[in-house]
């Protein structure tokens, strides 16, 4: 795909023997595909992402309703398509609005996975992620940040190895109608 260099037919020198573990927070992709104004093909997402590397894990964090049954659906489909799925229950602020932090879930799987790949894939614009990604990059694990550019923390992609704006890839993740 057009969004990266390539080094002996391998996107940034990689090789097929990559481990890869991807870390997608849920809230921060769906409002970047808002923005897009795309649907996300989650499956495009997981092989775009990948590029021929070899899969550890991939987790999608999210809070849930759960009564809402569409959301419940696509969970389901979720976990049947490669993702292992973190949830939180929504908790009500004080202005109606509904939020699941997810950050301390993330950071603790990015760590506890770190010794085991080669590289981890986060998907989120979030500056709380920081620390935690600088963490797993000291351990010697690359990191590769895939976000929308105006909804992502300058720290976060400061301690990042690479970093890829989603408006470069959304045509390889679209879903198709």
């Amino acid at each position: 795909m057009s969004w990266m260099p390539k080094v002996q037919d391998q996107p940034w020198g990689w090789d097929q023997d990559d481990r890869v573990a991807i870390f997608i927070d849920g809230s921060n992709l769906f409002y970047a595909a808002l923005q897009l104004d795309i649907e996300i093909d989650y499956a495009k997402l997981l092989c775009c992402l990948l590029k021929g590397r070899r899969l550890l894990r991939a987790y999608f964090y999210t809070g849930v309703d759960l009564s809402n049954e569409k959301q419940q659906g696509f969970l389901l489909w979720m976990r049947r398509n490669g993702y292992r799925v973190v949830t939180k229950e929504l908790v009500q602020l004080p202005d109606g609005s509904k939020k699941a932090n997810l950050d301390v879930e993330i950071a603790v799987d990015m760590i506890t996975l770190a010794e085991h790949c080669s590289t981890v894939v986060l998907l989120s614009g979030d500056g709380d992620l920081a620390y935690a990604v600088n963490s797993v990059s000291y351990r010697g694990t690359q990191i590769e940040l895939v976000s929308l550019r105006t909804m992502t923390s300058d720290s976060l992609i400061n301690v990042a190895d690479r970093y890829i704006d989603l408006e470069t890839i959304k045509h390889d993740i679209r879903k198709t109608k």
